[in-house]
């Protein structure tokens, strides 16, 4: 990039729109990235020993590998990388977590199945670049389903919440207030009299 088209005020406030227009997502996609690097580290420590070591099949081993990484990086996103959206409630946002990252294991599985077994590819080397692959494509799809469907941002929410309420039928009753009579006596209406016969 030339420096006078660096100096140029146009192109900077381009540039500075652009940045906050896309702020957001750009802080937590690095807080991301870090989150599911370490997650790869976890699982690429995990799925070496089981498969190589323990010789458990390799969709086996990349099962168990996925669920230690998927603990660890579910505490780091939540209390990291989308620490200031909104979840459904930890119960149902852990569900929600855990169901995403199982279609996201179901991606890493489709890449190292066809590796494996679609192409012959069986070796050590072979497995790492293919789990890694499938790594890599599942995370796309679990940094978009999370900011959609975990931790949404707060209004979001809120959204959601007012429209699942009108949905069901159930609405928020507003109090009616009556003004207070400061210093008056209430009177308690008396009950009419029986009727005799």
């Amino acid at each position: 990039m030339s420096n006078a088209r660096t100096q140029d005020p146009r192109f900077l406030s381009q540039l500075t729109r652009t940045y906050r227009r896309f702020r957001q997502v750009i802080h937590e996609g690095a807080k991301f990235g870090i989150v599911g690097l370490i997650g790869i580290g976890v699982t690429n420590i995990v799925f070496g020993p089981l498969h190589s070591d323990l010789h458990l099949g390799v969709l086996t081993s990349v099962t168990i590998a996925t669920c230690v990484a998927t603990v660890v990086t579910f505490l780091g996103n939540r209390y990291w990388s989308f620490r200031h959206r909104e979840g459904a409630g930890t119960g149902r946002e852990g569900v929600t977590f855990f169901i995403l990252n199982g279609i996201g294991l179901l991606i890493q599985y489709a890449v190292l199945g066809l590796s494996n077994y679609g192409l012959g590819l069986t070796s050590k080397l072979d497995n790492y670049i293919a789990l890694n692959i499938g790594i890599a494509a599942g995370t796309l799809f679990r940094f978009w389903s999370y900011r959609k469907w975990v931790w949404v941002p707060p209004e979001v929410r809120l959204a959601r919440l007012r429209r699942g309420r009108h949905r069901k039928g159930r609405t928020t009753p507003v109090p009616q207030h009556e003004p207070a009579l400061v210093g008056a006596r209430q009177t308690v209406p008396s009950k009419p009299p029986r009727p005799r016969y």
